[in-house]
């Protein structure tokens, strides 16, 4: 009787793990089919040469090695992406701390000041940019305003340094109420006794900031740095819509996402873009491990 009883809890554990895969077996066969093999095939393509027309030629490194040591375009490149990334990076996370740290409360009409901190998340990126770029312009909204106080034009879209400062507000806009949204949700996880025990302590908003908020969400911060950065390293969207596809002016705004787009869809070298695109894959690799580390390593000395 024991036996029987043993072959029917397996018979059915055997059922029950058949029928989990048949739940499954459609996202699995997504990921497979979406994910797995453009992964395997760009890291394919990035050893041969192919435009699309004609057959793929096998040349090994030699796109690793134009990209690092025969074009130029991938430093300049390379520097604005960082640039752009600390211009985008440092103001979102610090912006998106005071926001959330305002909407932390409890107070009338505190509803409606979340939902206006949230609008340009759900807004489209690119008629976000185009929307800008009418600000942006010459005689615009912007220089319109600054006349009111007597400063003259500026040149947002058509000097190469003020370009990129011109895009990292334009993402920072973006960025700032997804990072709020993260932030704001830690917050509100952090034990009410604890603000109140620090009160009695006689610690000021400041301190109790500072000792009591950014350690306890420093997970869901190191979160948002890292997603920061991957979207202002792979940025590309709101370039194109904001500057146009060339990087301009001259290559003021010619990031890595630029390039890629230009080498792929511009001189069907894809064999090339796609060797760009592994080494954005492992800085945007190498910079998370790093910023993961960092975090877990805080957290360990709290």
């Amino acid at each position: 009787m024991t036996d029987t009883w043993l072959r029917g809890t397996t018979g059915l554990a055997r059922k029950r793990e058949r029928a989990g895969w048949l739940f499954v077996a459609p996202n699995v066969a997504a990921v497979a089919v979406f994910l797995l093999f453009p992964l395997g095939f760009s890291l394919y393509l990035s050893f041969h040469a192919w435009d699309l027309f004609r057959p793929m030629r096998f040349v090994g490194l030699a796109n690793y090695r134009r990209l690092f040591g025969a074009d130029p375009l991938f430093l300049i490149a390379l520097r604005n992406s960082a640039v752009f990334t600390v211009l985008t990076l440092v103001p979102t996370v610090l912006i998106g701390l005071g926001i959330a740290a305002a909407l932390n409360r409890k107070s009338a009409g505190i509803g409606l000041f979340r939902t206006l901190a949230f609008l340009p998340l759900v807004a489209s990126t690119v008629a976000m940019a185009v929307v800008w770029r009418f600000i942006f312009t010459e005689d615009g909204m912007l220089d319109i305003g600054l006349g009111w106080i007597g400063l003259g034009p500026v040149p947002w879209l058509t000097d190469p340094d003020l370009a990129l400062v011109s895009l990292s507000v334009v993402t920072v806009w973006k960025s700032v109420p997804f990072a709020t949204v993260i932030l704001l949700a830690a917050m509100q996880g952090v034990p009410e006794p604890l603000y109140e025990a620090a009160k009695i302590d006689g610690a000021g908003a400041l301190r109790r900031f500072s000792a009591i908020t950014l350690p306890l969400i420093r997970g869901p911060l190191a979160f948002v740095f890292v997603i920061t950065v991957i979207n202002s390293m792979q940025a590309f969207d709101q370039v194109y819509a904001l500057t146009g596809s060339n990087g301009g002016p001259e290559t003021g705004t010619y990031l890595l996402g630029i390039m890629l787009f230009q080498n792929a869809f511009g001189f069907y070298e894809v064999g090339y873009a796609s060797a760009l695109a592994w080494v954005i894959f492992a800085i945007l690799l190498v910079l998370t491990l790093l910023q993961l580390r960092f975090a877990r390593r805080e957290a360990v000395d709290l």
